[in-house]
């Protein structure tokens, strides 16, 4: 397929490289030539026969005016009613020039503009009937020029059909081009959306699984650096859980960054061994995250009164989770010195209610844990929309001296 040329379409016109254009020129100036040649022969033909009355020094001027017609032909998309009327009056002292005029009509009847057409139409029919009083047949006795301008209209008429039907083909496959290209670009439109959904999802995933570890990394790391009299092996036992979780967060950052990277439509690298994505948590693995926050020194009471849970949908299990796993960061974060609470409860057909409480100081500002992470302020507002993902929702702040996270995630039944 050759190249196409810049601008989409021109007067419904598909687009087409310059060699097209070139020869879509040149066929329809030899079409012209042929036509006005084989009309001019005729006309000989009926002079010699006596059959045609012709002036001896109009021929000259008869070729002259058909290669003045043959170069105003190549005007004709610039201007198309100007050159159909100027040819339409040159066949009125030439035969030669018919092959252009039919073509120029042709040209200007595919745009199907009615009043012009009607217009070149008149001075058609009369350049027909002009010419046939110059040149009259004179062997026919029922010959007169009202035949010439009958004949003019049904040529005319013709040429007209011929020229609408171009005209409403080429609209026809613009159109079909001009739909394509627009489901190309709404396809393109929907990848890009869902590259969009998918890194605003990873953004998430990534948020609450580095605040969990880097806060436990955070905290010990403070407790080492404020506490130089722990003995030895309390030392050594809190390093030991600084790495570990420093080495988780590790190696969660490297898969969720190699998500990120295959939604870029970069493969995995080669030491994965392009391995499937590990199974994102869900609320079984609540006593796991449980008991990794109990070891961090937070007193947690886990309360699950939904023996149903297993039966939740991934979808609202694996949010459910994150939301208890960001409430207990926070929790960790703000206040290491308060017991938290955590209650899982509901059935099918009521909704799955999670509720995540920690005392609140009755007196005086909060004091900052030592090692503390600065909050970014996007914990609870991620959470928000991870209720709202599934049709849920989210409700935080202080109540009776404490602080609360609830959350409400359906459950169909």
């Amino acid at each position: 397929m050759s190249a196409a040329r810049p601008g989409a379409y021109a007067r419904g016109m598909p687009t087409r490289s310059r060699a097209a254009l070139v020869w879509g020129e040149v066929w329809r100036l030899l079409v012209a030539v042929l036509a006005g040649m084989v009309a001019l022969a005729a006309v000989a033909y009926e002079y010699d026969t006596g059959e045609r009355v012709f002036h001896e020094g109009l021929w000259a001027l008869d070729a002259l005016v058909g290669l003045v017609g043959l170069g105003l032909l190549l005007l004709r998309r610039r201007a198309p009613l100007t050159i159909a009327l100027l040819l339409g009056a040159a066949s009125a002292v030439s035969i030669t020039v018919v092959g252009a005029t039919v073509i120029a009509v042709v040209s200007l009847a595919t745009h199907r503009r009615w009043w012009r057409i009607a217009l070149a139409g008149v001075v058609f029919v009369v350049a027909g009937w002009v010419y046939g009083v110059m040149h009259p047949v004179v062997v026919d006795p029922g010959y007169t020029p009202l035949v010439d301008v009958v004949g003019g209209l049904v040529v005319f008429a013709l040429l007209v059909w011929v020229g609408a039907y171009i005209g409403l083909r080429r609209e026809h496959l613009a159109s079909l081009r001009e739909r394509a290209e627009t489901a190309e670009r709404e396809q393109a439109s929907r990848v890009a959306q869902a590259r969009a959904n998918e890194r605003a999802r990873i953004a998430r995933e990534m948020h609450d699984v580095l605040a969990h570890r880097m806060s436990l990394v955070a905290m010990h790391a403070g407790a080492l650096a404020y506490r130089t009299d722990l003995p030895p092996e309390k030392i050594a036992e809190t390093a030991s859980v600084v790495q570990s979780n420093a080495h988780e967060a590790l190696t969660e950052l490297r898969e969720v960054l190699g998500v990120l990277r295959e939604t870029d439509g970069v493969a995995a690298e080669p030491e994965t061994g392009g391995r499937p994505e590990r199974p994102q948590p869900t609320l079984a693995d609540l006593e796991e995250l449980v008991d990794e926050v109990r070891t961090s020194g937070t007193e947690v009471t886990l309360d699950v009164r939904a023996p149903r849970v297993g039966e939740l949908p991934e979808a609202v299990s694996r949010h459910a989770f994150r939301i208890v796993q960001e409430a207990l960061t926070n929790a960790r974060k703000h206040a290491p010195w308060a017991p938290v609470t955590v209650v899982v409860d509901g059935e099918p057909g009521e909704g799955l209610s999670l509720a995540v409480r920690n005392p609140v100081r009755s007196v005086g500002p909060e004091p900052t844990p030592v090692g503390a992470p600065p909050p970014s302020g996007l914990g609870l507002v991620g959470l928000t929309e991870r209720a709202d993902l599934v049709g849920g929702r989210l409700a935080y702040g202080s109540a009776g001296g404490a602080f609360v996270v609830s959350a409400w995630l359906p459950w169909a039944p």
